[in-house]
């Protein structure tokens, strides 16, 4: 619903630009010459674009962050229909001064470069979204772990391994979460690590508690290690 008042009032807003640029074009005493007729035809399918324009911006179905980045797409296009009315304005005043094919090229030029704006703003928006996507899946696993250890030092606070389990938190804290094919296993083993932590924690096992922490810090060590070197590469 909110979707479809905020087209309906894009449609309202490109009628009423249009309808104002019609009337002044026509109430204006420009010469009615081929240039005219060229300039608002050139005109009146700027605000046609926009439709479209609009449409590919903030497409129906995407995530709140590919519509954020579908904003320089709609820039551009509310840039051209500016220029658009000001040079079909111009040339409609210039009428009897302005050769037939200038205004035909200027417009055409115009046009040309509005439509590969967009494309070019839309490839990179495709792009950027992709990769934030998969960002987002890379860090998943090392942001489970992080919120997991977090969660049994909270719980493991008042027990004698507390200490253990606030470094190794605070470790993984401030690892980088950025998973990757080559750190597959070690993170799989640092997981394990976790789980039987969380076991040995539930059981009261301080001894073992201690060593689990002492053995995932160690597992995180070498996963850290992995992941300088996979970015170096």
């Amino acid at each position: 619903m909110v979707q479809r008042n905020r087209n309906y009032r894009g449609y309202v807003i490109l009628a009423v630009i249009f309808a104002a640029f019609t009337v002044v074009a026509f109430a204006v005493p420009f010469r009615r010459g081929a240039v005219f007729y060229l300039s608002y035809v050139f005109t009146a399918v700027a605000c046609a674009v926009q439709l479209y324009v609009f449409s590919l911006a903030f497409r129906r179905g995407e995530g709140v962050r590919s519509k954020f980045y579908g904003f320089p797409i709609a820039r551009l296009g509310v840039w051209y229909l500016g220029i658009q009315l000001v040079l079909g304005l111009l040339c409609m005043a210039l009428g009897a001064f302005v050769p037939v094919w200038l205004a035909l090229v200027l417009q055409v030029l115009l046009l040309a470069a509005a439509a590969v704006g967009v494309v070019a703003a839309d490839a990179m928006r495709e792009e950027v979204v992709r990769q934030d996507r998969k960002l987002e899946k890379d860090v998943a696993a090392m942001r489970a772990l992080q919120s997991k250890a977090a969660a049994l030092a909270g719980r493991g606070s008042g027990s004698p391994a507390a200490d253990a389990l606030a470094q190794l938190a605070e470790d993984l804290r401030y690892s980088d979460p950025v998973s990757a094919p080559a750190l597959e296993e070690t993170e799989r083993e640092l997981a394990a690590c976790i789980d039987r932590l969380e076991q040995a924690l539930a059981a009261g096992d301080g001894e073992s508690v201690r060593a689990l922490c002492a053995r995932a810090g160690a597992v995180l060590a070498e996963r850290n290690r992995l992941c300088k070197l996979h970015k170096n590469h």
